[in-house]
């Protein structure tokens, strides 16, 4: 009798391997000042892959002589004089869509690396904006030096004043949902967008709510410094490139996992709120970070609202985006 061939054991696929996926910050891969859910990707990425942005900063009206002494990237003016259409102030890289997402999912957004782009930044104020427009009425514009080496910038004020860099982007979202139709990067909203958080630098986290397929994921508006607040309209504006992972956590239309952006670094859990009403701003802010509590711990809704009276600090984080930004901070190893 003839013995049966063995059975070949069962092998399990490996998943792929992340791939690394470089966009250049040329006319046809931005959108100026603008989020709208039809914009069709630049790219398509799996979850997991690495995706780096190059982004840059600034109009005409904000960046020094092109004959003078700072050098303008060759792209940004290429953008400037390309025609791309003008909606809002900021010009974001994007959209890149992920495999695989759709609404009620989360795009997590790891932030690994951030290169600064240019030897200056620019920092200004101008009449109807920022925090106190009836105080300054006027057009002002600095251009700041920065030495890309030292990581540190030389603002042009009382004989000089140096500030070690600390860079982010303030604009990273996903597409809103398609109802809302074209949006402007100015005001930060539950798809993100000009967020203007500092937290949210090289190592730390952002999570996004998904509301369309594909996610469609920006990024823009790079800072190469700000505090809190950001109060004249402007932190220190630069070109920077991103390195950002991005991964899909999955949930559905009727289950959302997230409804506003939350974000993590090494040191602790943040949760945001964003509302023309900085009171109100405020309480989301805190509703938020009750709820991240709680659906990580036993604790009852009342425990968590004392434990943030105690151990949570609340931010300003912008107040000059037309919807203002507060965003609170809980330690971690305090409860997990």
């Amino acid at each position: 009798m003839t013995k049966a061939p063995a059975a070949k054991p069962k092998t399990t696929a490996k998943p792929a391997k992340p791939k690394t996926h470089k966009v250049e910050a040329l006319p046809q891969n931005v959108r100026w000042g603008v989020f709208d859910a039809s914009f069709p990707p630049i790219i398509t990425v799996q979850s997991g892959d690495l995706v780096v942005l190059e982004c840059v900063s600034g109009g005409p009206e904000q960046c020094p002589p092109r004959d003078g002494k700072f050098k303008i990237p060759p792209k940004l003016i290429a953008i400037q004089d390309g025609g791309v259409p003008r909606v809002g102030p900021h010009i974001i890289t994007g959209p890149v869509a992920v495999e695989g997402a759709e609404p009620g999912d989360v795009l997590r957004v790891d932030i690994e690396k951030i290169e600064l782009g240019a030897d200056w930044g620019f920092c200004g104020f101008r009449p109807l904006g920022g925090t106190l427009p009836e105080e300054f009425d006027y057009r002002r514009v600095l251009h700041i030096p920065v030495d890309r080496k030292k990581r540190t910038c030389e603002v042009p004020m009382g004989g000089g004043i140096t500030l070690p860099l600390s860079p982010f982007f303030g604009v990273m979202g996903v597409a809103p949902p398609a109802d809302w139709g074209a949006l402007s990067t100015k005001e930060p909203r539950m798809h993100g967008g000009n967020l203007d958080n500092k937290e949210c630098g090289e190592g730390a986290t952002l999570f996004l709510p998904v509301h369309v397929k594909g996610a469609m994921f920006s990024a823009g508006d790079g800072h190469g410094v700000q505090g809190d607040g950001e109060v004249c309209i402007n932190a220190l504006e630069m070109c920077l490139t991103g390195h950002f992972r991005l991964t899909l956590e999955k949930g559905s239309p009727d289950a959302p996992l997230l409804k506003y952006p939350r974000a993590e670094t090494p040191t602790h859990y943040i949760s945001m709120g964003m509302h023309e009403d900085l009171d109100i701003a405020m309480k989301i802010a805190l509703k938020e970070m009750i709820g991240f509590i709680t659906g990580r711990t036993n604790l009852t809704p009342a425990d968590a609202y004392q434990l943030c009276s105690l151990a949570v600090d609340f931010h300003v984080t912008q107040t000059v985006n037309g919807e203002k930004g507060v965003h609170g901070m809980l330690r971690k190893g305090l409860l997990f």
